[in-house]
């Protein structure tokens, strides 16, 4: 397996944008280029794009080659779209990093985009019905509000989580968004603002969910001795992880305040590694709702089940406590355009090990090891990636 690192990314500006779905190609496209000045787009040999449902929201199928005719590339060796809905940039990314590390690929770009607020809001959530089990889920109108809203119930019957809790999670990211120029929501918002926003799906409110969004991000990925020629900054790729359950309906999921898929993968990560929960220096994970990553911190052992409500409320998952999660704000603050999301994770955390983030935002030079983390359908799959400022075999800390 060879060593594999994110050599320059690039980032739209997110939100309800005038722009295409082909405009914001070009433009996430243009950026990552630009950021790797020496590399010549004849080197690049795989293309592999993040999108979840061009078909519905663009009108558009048939996408990777698309892409590759509107950037300029002629890829000869992989040449794919991924698609698990909100997870569809992540697992761009990690099936780019496997085609590298196992030889089949030596430079390949990875671009997410998804054009989300082209149709009116109806037509928008039947087609966000779709990632859940349409003929069953469907009719019952199981959208992300109404299961999300489901879990923060059962979570606050079992382990007794406040909806201050909850909305401190919003406050928290916003505060990061603020400083983030490309987040769709640069207002900070209290956590009285949260609670008396509007009543989406009780307990959620309004500030509690993020937005239908339009963006697109992009990275470039190099085989060690190539990426050592495109940058001195290279942000390497160490693991990753995917684990989805059989249950995409409702009635199947059980307990909806435990995700076990998700600890499963991140045991599986962990195990990978050879690390613990602790050695995670900063996380961007799915805040796709408030109570969305309070389950996280406790599925991926930053505290204990139960505890997560508090972990927050406590300031440990601030920059400066236990980890530091979703410094760029998150989804709450960029939305979430279902393909580009994962992607524009992994250009976070590239900017942040490099040092290019505003000083209100940045985790610290003393950062070494970040993960990224997104979920899909109701919450059944998750796809967790590592990366770090060290190549994976100096990695030795066994948290």
């Amino acid at each position: 397996m060879r060593n594999v690192a994110i050599v320059g990314a690039g980032i739209t500006k997110f939100g309800v944008r005038e722009a295409s779905w082909k405009d914001l190609v070009q433009e996430a496209g243009k950026a990552a280029f630009k950021d790797v000045p020496n590399l010549d787009k004849k080197e690049v040999d795989s293309l592999i794009v993040g999108a979840a449902q061009p078909e519905r929201w663009a009108y558009q199928t048939h996408v990777a080659p698309l892409v590759a005719e509107l950037l300029g590339l002629r890829p000869t060796r992989v040449v794919a779209r991924t698609e698990v809905a909100c997870a569809s940039g992540q697992a761009a990314i990690r099936y780019a990093w496997l085609a590298i590390a196992t030889g089949l690929s030596d430079i390949a770009f990875v671009i997410g985009v998804e054009k989300m607020t082209s149709k009116n809001m109806a037509i928008s959530q039947t087609s966000m019905i779709n990632v859940a089990n349409r003929e069953f889920d469907g009719p019952s109108g199981m959208t992300a509000p109404p299961f999300f809203a489901m879990v923060a119930q059962r979570h606050m019957h079992d382990y007794g989580t406040t909806r201050e809790q909850m909305a401190v999670v919003r406050e928290k990211n916003s505060t990061y968004g603020s400083y983030n120029p490309y987040a769709q929501f640069t207002k900070r918002f209290s956590v009285d603002a949260v609670i008396n926003s509007k009543v989406v799906a009780p307990p959620l409110c309004l500030f509690d969910c993020c937005g239908m969004t339009d963006g697109a991000a992009a990275v470039v990925l190099a085989a060690e001795e190539i990426a050592k020629k495109l940058t001195d900054t290279p942000v390497w790729i160490i693991g990753g992880t995917q684990c989805v359950f059989a249950a995409d309906t409702v009635n199947q999921m059980g307990n909806l305040s435990e995700w076990p898929a998700l600890r499963r993968a991140a045991k599986e990560l962990y195990n990978m590694l050879g690390i613990g929960p602790r050695d995670i220096d900063f996380a961007e994970l799915h805040d796709c709702f408030t109570i969305s990553e309070i389950m996280e911190y406790e599925e991926l052992g930053f505290c204990e089940k139960g505890e997560g409500g508090k972990f927050v409320e406590e300031g440990r998952s601030y920059i400066g406590g236990d980890v530091a999660v979703n410094p760029s704000g998150g989804l709450l603050s960029f939305g979430h355009p279902l393909g580009a999301t994962g992607v524009r994770q992994a250009w976070e955390v590239f900017n942040q090990f490099r040092g290019s983030v505003p000083k209100e935002r940045y985790v610290g030079s003393n950062a070494r090891i970040a993960i990224t983390h997104n979920l899909s359908g109701l919450a059944s799959l998750h796809h967790i990636m590592a990366y770090s400022i060290e190549k994976r075999k100096e990695i030795k800390l066994g948290g």
